[in-house]
């Protein structure tokens, strides 16, 4: 899966329509927490840590579409406020530190389905020019893309701190602050 794929997939899970919706619901249920590794490789350089998302329910209807709405409204810094003022739903945990999600839906893909996850604000800033990369305007979200079989297990990807934004056909799409891509491998859910 590349960048591509993980814009694709928080722009379905945003637009997922009504006739989705109830696939979705029945699929959530609750209280659930993944187990993965985070890799992300660069020249002369690579990276593995363990990340663990638990999600305590699954984003309303009602929430999702605020959410929707903010995003579509196109103004700098909407979405991030807009998910800040939700609850939180569960977190990203990665490398000891844990973030709050604010967002998390599902959707189903056949045998499996994909769940989307989005916090109010950057998980890690990787791929800064210095040591303890610091924050770019903008870049104030974080988001993960589980791609999950029949069984809950499988791969995704993570992008730690991104900015979304509608693209000239009115598309969601993401844009990362990190060049590399930070993979989600061996993706189980614990019991």
């Amino acid at each position: 899966m590349n960048m591509n794929a993980l814009k694709r997939g928080w722009m379905a899970a945003l637009a997922a329509g009504v006739m989705a919706g109830g696939i979705a619901r029945a699929a959530q249920g609750t209280g659930v927490t993944f187990k993965a590794t985070a890799s992300v490789k660069a020249p002369g350089k690579s990276a593995s840590v363990p990340v663990t998302i638990r999600i305590d329910k699954f984003i309303s209807e009602a929430d999702r579409d605020k959410v929707v709405a903010a995003v579509k409204g196109g103004a700098a810094g909407e979405p991030q406020k807009t998910l800040a003022a939700l609850p939180d739903i569960g977190y990203i945990e990665v490398v000891e530190k844990k973030t709050p999600l604010k967002y998390a839906y599902a959707r189903s893909t056949g045998d499996g389905r994909l769940i989307t996850v989005v916090t109010a604000k950057a998980i890690y800033y990787i791929g800064g020019a210095e040591k303890d990369a610091k924050p770019k305007e903008g870049y104030d979200l974080g988001l993960a893309l589980l791609v999950l079989n029949g069984s809950d297990t499988g791969d995704g990807e993570l992008a730690p701190a991104v900015k979304v934004k509608l693209d000239a056909a009115g598309a969601v799409v993401t844009d990362d602050y990190g060049r590399e891509v930070v993979k989600l491998t061996k993706i189980a859910k614990t019991k």
